[in-house]
C-alpha cells in the first residue's frame, strides 16, 4: 500500500494555482480592477487543477481574500472605488457560492497564513475546498485616476463576510508617527543600519553586499512573465545613487525598495485529497504542505536586538523542523524581500549564503517582480508549486513577512505525499514573548547613545531619525534637531552607531543633537513670563490674580496646537511669577468654556501636537502648587471638560454642561479624562459618562463634587473672582505648601503613611516670612500683610 493510500481522506492538498498581471504599457492593456485581477487569477487556478472548472468552483465552500493596500488602513484612498465585499465579488465572477467569505488582516504574511489556516480547516473536516486570492491594481489606479474616462470600480455586493479588521495593533503608534517613522523604508532602514553596525562593515562594503544580494533577484525577475520590472541589473546599478535611483531612506536607494506600482493577482486552490479525487484532479497537480509555522515579533521599539529578527528565523526553522528537513534539502527558496534585511535575517537564521546557487527567490522579489501589496507571497506559492510539479519529489520553502519584520508565516511544500502535521508555534511564541522587552521612554531627556538610525530623503529635504538609549537603558525615538547639520551629516555619511548625543523632549516629540551645548544653542530655554498680548488668548492681571480667557468664541473656544502652546506659555509664566497667587481660566462669550480639541483643524491634515504640559498647558502639568480656578460658562466638552478636571477648583454658571464626548467622534478622553473623572465621581457614573458621552448639567456636577459653586447664568467669571478673593485672604505660602503636600501624598494609599510623609514644603513653611507674619498678625488682631515668602 502506498503512502498516498494511507493518508487521511481529509489531508489538504494544493491542486491549483494561478497568476495574472498587466502593465499600462501593454498593447492589450485592459485596466482591470482588483476584483477583476483576482477573478482572472482564480479562473487560472481553477483551470490549473486539470478538472472541470465549473464543477470545481461549485464545490468551493470557503473563499479568502488578501487585502489590497487601499483597504489595509482606515481612510486609505481608493481613487477608482472598491467592492464592499471583495471575496464575494471575486467568487461571483467564477461561479462560486461559498458559505464562508474571509477578508484577512493586513500584512505580507497573510497569503501563506491563509493557506495554512484553510489547510488546517480541511484537515479537521471543516471544509472541502477553499480558494485564496489577492490582487493589486495600484498602477492602474494611478494611471487612470485623472482620466476623463476613469472607470468606477465601486461594487455593492453585501453578503456574509468574516472581516478580520486591519490587524495593525502593535504596528502603528502615535510615538512613531510624531517622529516621522510612518513608512516602510525608514522603519526597515533602522534594522538594516543596526545590522551593518553589528557586522562592522563599512558603508560602501555593506551597500555592495545589498546589491550583490539583490542582483540575482533581478535575473529571476527578468525571466518571469508576470514581473512588473523584468530588467536585469548589476549590483553596482542597484546601489549607485542616481537621479532615477534616488535615495529613499538611508541606506536604501529606490531600486532596493519594494515596488508597489503593479497590476498583479494570484490565487491558490486547496481541497482534501478525497475531494480532489471526486473532482477528477490529476495526482500530478497535487502539492502537499509538509511544514508550516506562524510567529510574531515584539513591537519594534521593544525588541531586544534591532539587528536580528528571532521570530522570523525561528518560524522558518520550525517549518523545516515540522517537515523533517534541513535547509540544505530544499530545491527552491523564496524569502520575502521587501528590503534586503528581510532576506538577510532569515538567511542568517537558516545558515543560507546570499549567493546560494539555488537562489533565494522564485519570483524575482518585491523590488523587481513587484510588491503586490500584501499579496506578494501568493505569487511565491504559485511559482513554488509550478517548480515542484516540474521536478516531482523536490521540496520548496516560502517565507512570508508582514509589518516591520513583525509577522512571519513559513511553509514547506512538495509533491511527495504527506499527512497534515500540526506545528508547535504556540509554544515557540510563548518563549519569544517571555524574553524581556526593552523599556521605552516616550519623553526622553539627557545624554544618550545612538543605537540605530536612518535619514529620510523627501521633497522638503532630509530628516534624520535616531533610535537611542538613555543612560538607564531605556530606548527612545528622536528626530535630529533642525539646523544640526553636523549630526545629520554624520548620520548620512558616517558611522554614528554608538555615538554619544543629547536628547530633549518637546510637545512635538524628542529632538536629538550632537551634544548639550548644541541643544541649548538651538533650543534656548524659554524664560517663563507673560507677554502683553496673544493671538488666541486674553490675559489680565488684577493684583495677585491672573485671568486667562480662551478667545476663540467662533470655534466654541476649541483649541488648536498653537492655542495650546500659548496657554502653556501663559501658565508657565503664572507658576513662575511670585506676584501671581491665583489664576482663573475661562472662555470668551457665553456659549462655551471650551469645546476641546478643534476637530476641524485636526481634519485639515495640518500638524497636530500638544505641549508636554498637556491640553491648555494644564492636563499633564506636574506640581501645580498655585491654584487654578475654572470659570465654566456654557459647554465644557471633551478636552474642555478635561481642562476643568485638571483645575483645582471649578465655578460653573447654571447653563454649564460637562461631558467627555470623545467617543461620539471616534476618540478617547486621553488628556486626563479617563483618569481624573473616575477619581472624582463614583466609578459607575464616570464609566457611563465616558462610554456614552453623556452630558451632565452644572447642578448635577455640583452634587457629584465636580463643581465647587453654581452661579447664575453669565456670572461664572464673577463667581470665580469671589472664590479667588477668599483664597487671597490666606497666606500664599500656606496655599502653595498645602497644594504641594496634597500632590506628594495623592498616591499614598495608607492614611497614616500619607500623614507622616516628610515634605520639604512643610519644612520651608516653618521658616517662611508668611508664617511669622500670620502668627504676629493674629496676636495683634490685625490683617496680615502677606509677602509670599
Amino acid at each position: 500500500m502506498s503512502l498516498l493510500e494511507d493518508l487521511d481522506p481529509n489531508t489538504p492538498v494544493l491542486v491549483g494555482v494561478g497568476q495574472v498581471a498587466e502593465s499600462v504599457d501593454d498593447p492589450d492593456y485592459r485596466g482591470l480592477s482588483p476584483v477583476q485581477l483576482a477573478a482572472a487569477a482564480a479562473r487560472a487556478a481553477l483551470a490549473d487543477a486539470g478538472a472541470d472548472p465549473a464543477t470545481v468552483a461549485a464545490r468551493i465552500d470557503t473563499v479568502a481574500g488578501v487585502r489590497q493596500f487601499e483597504i489595509s488602513t482606515p481612510g486609505a484612498p481608493a481613487p477608482l472605488g472598491k467592492s464592499d465585499n471583495y471575496p464575494r465579488s471575486v467568487a461571483d465572477r467564477i461561479g462560486a457560492d461559498p458559505t464562508r467569505a474571509i477578508l484577512e488582516v493586513s500584512g505580507g504574511q497573510s497569503p501563506q497564513h491563509l493557506v495554512t489556516e484553510l489547510a488546517r480547516n480541511i484537515a479537521a473536516g471543516n471544509s472541502d475546498a477553499a480558494l485564496v486570492f489577492g490582487s493589486e491594481a495600484i498602477s492602474t489606479a494611478r494611471h487612470l485616476a485623472a482620466s476623463e474616462t476613469r472607470p468606477d470600480f465601486t461594487e455593492t455586493r453585501g453578503g456574509q463576510l468574516d472581516d478580520r479588521g486591519y490587524g495593525l495593533s502593535g504596528l502603528v503608534s502615535r510615538y512613531a508617527a510624531e517622529h516621522g517613522l510612518t513608512d516602510a523604508p525608514s522603519q526597515y532602514a533602522l534594522f538594516e543600519n543596526a545590522r551593518r553596525a553589528r557586522s562592522g562593515l563599512s558603508r560602501g562594503r555593506y551597500s555592495q553586499n545589498m546589491g550583490e544580494l539583490f542582483a540575482p533577484f533581478t535575473q529571476v525577475a527578468a525571466k518571469n512573465p508576470y514581473s512588473a520590472a523584468p530588467l536585469e541589473r548589476s549590483a553596482d546599478e542597484l546601489v549607485t545613487v542616481t537621479d532615477r535611483n534616488r535615495m529613499i531612506a538611508d541606506p536604501y536607494p529606490r531600486f532596493l525598495v519594494a515596488r508597489d506600482q503593479v497590476n498583479q493577482g494570484a490565487a491558490v486552490l486547496l481541497t482534501s485529497i478525497s475531494v480532489a479525487r471526486e473532482l477528477g484532479v490529476p495526482q500530478d497537480r497535487w502539492v502537499f504542505l509538509h511544514g508550516h509555522a506562524d510567529l510574531w515579533e515584539k513591537n519594534l521599539l521593544e525588541r531586544p536586538d534591532l539587528a536580528a529578527a528571532p521570530a522570523l528565523a525561528r518560524a522558518a526553522q520550525h517549518a523545516l523542523d515540522v517537515a523533517g528537513l534541513s535547509a540544505g534539502e530544499l530545491a527552491t527558496i523564496d524569502l520575502y524581500s521587501c528590503f534586503p534585511v528581510a532576506v538577510s535575517v532569515v538567511a542568517d537564521g537558516l545558515g543560507l549564503r546570499t549567493d546560494d546557487p539555488r537562489g533565494l527567490t522564485v519570483t524575482g522579489g518585491l523590488p523587481f517582480f513587484g510588491g503586490a501589496g500584501n499579496n506578494y507571497s501568493m505569487h511565491a506559492i504559485a511559482e513554488t508549486v509550478a517548480r515542484l510539479r516540474a521536478t516531482p519529489g523536490s521540496y520548496g520553502f516560502v517565507g512570508a513577512n508582514g509589518g516591520t519584520l513583525s509577522k512571519y508565516s513559513a511553509a514547506v511544500y512538495s509533491t511527495v505525499p504527506a499527512p497534515w502535521r500540526a506545528d508547535d508555534s504556540h509554544r515557540l511564541q510563548a518563549e519569544l514573548d517571555a524574553v524581556p522587552s526593552v523599556p521605552v521612554a516616550v519623553r526622553a531627556d539627557g545624554p544618550a547613545t545612538i543605537e540605530t538610525y536612518t535619514v529620510k530623503y523627501g521633497r522638503k529635504g532630509q530628516t534624520g531619525i535616531v533610535v537611542g538609549r538613555l543612560g538607564d537603558g531605556r530606548r527612545f525615538l528622536a528626530t535630529v534637531a533642525e539646523n544640526d547639520t553636523e549630526l545629520l551629516e554624520d548620520l548620512a555619511t558616517g558611522d554614528p552607531v554608538g555615538r554619544q548625543v543629547y536628547v530633549r523632549s518637546f510637545g512635538q516629540g524628542n529632538r536629538v543633537t550632537g551634544n548639550r551645548e548644541r541643544m541649548d544653542e538651538l533650543f534656548p530655554g524659554r524664560v517663563p513670563a507673560l507677554r502683553e498680548s496673544y493671538e488666541f488668548v486674553q490675559v489680565h492681571r488684577r493684583g495677585h490674580l491672573l485671568e486667562v480667557t480662551i478667545n476663540r468664541p467662533e470655534a466654541r473656544n476649541s483649541l488648536t496646537p498653537q492655542a495650546n502652546e500659548e496657554l502653556d506659555e501663559i501658565f508657565d509664566g503664572y507658576f513662575a511669577d511670585a506676584d501671581l497667587w491665583v489664576a482663573i481660566l475661562t472662555g470668551a462669550g457665553d456659549k462655551s468654556f471650551c469645546a476641546g480639541n478643534d476637530l476641524r483643524y485636526s481634519a485639515s491634515g495640518k500638524s497636530m501636537w500638544v505641549p508636554k504640559n498637556g491640553f491648555a498647558g494644564l492636563t499633564s502639568r506636574r506640581n501645580m502648587t498655585k491654584p487654578v480656578i475654572a470659570a465654566v460658562n456654557g459647554f465644557a466638552m471633551g478636552g474642555g471638560c478635561e481642562i476643568a478636571l485638571a483645575c483645582h477648583l471649578v465655578v460653573a454658571d447654571e447653563t454649564a454642561q460637562f461631558a467627555l464626548s470623545e467617543v461620539q467622534v471616534g476618540l478617547v478622553a486621553g488628556a486626563g479624562g479617563l483618569v481624573r473623572l473616575p477619581r472624582a465621581v463614583p466609578p459607575k457614573l464616570a464609566t457611563e459618562m465616558i462610554l456614552t458621552g453623556k452630558k451632565i448639567p452644572a447642578t448635577e456636577a455640583h452634587r457629584l463634587g465636580l463643581v465647587n459653586h453654581v452661579v447664575p447664568a453669565g456670572t461664572a467669571l464673577d463667581g470665580a473672582r469671589a472664590l479667588a478673593a477668599e483664597i487671597l485672604t490666606g497666606s500664599p505660602t500656606s496655599v502653595r505648601s498645602s497644594l504641594q503636600i496634597m500632590n506628594e501624598t495623592a498616591a499614598i494609599t495608607d492614611v497614616v503613611d500619607a500623614v507622616d510623609h516628610p515634605s520639604q514644603a512643610l519644612d520651608d513653611l516653618m521658616v517662611s516670612e508668611d508664617m511669622l507674619e500670620g502668627l504676629l498678625a493674629f496676636g495683634a488682631k490685625r490683617a496680615p500683610q502677606w509677602k509670599n515668602r
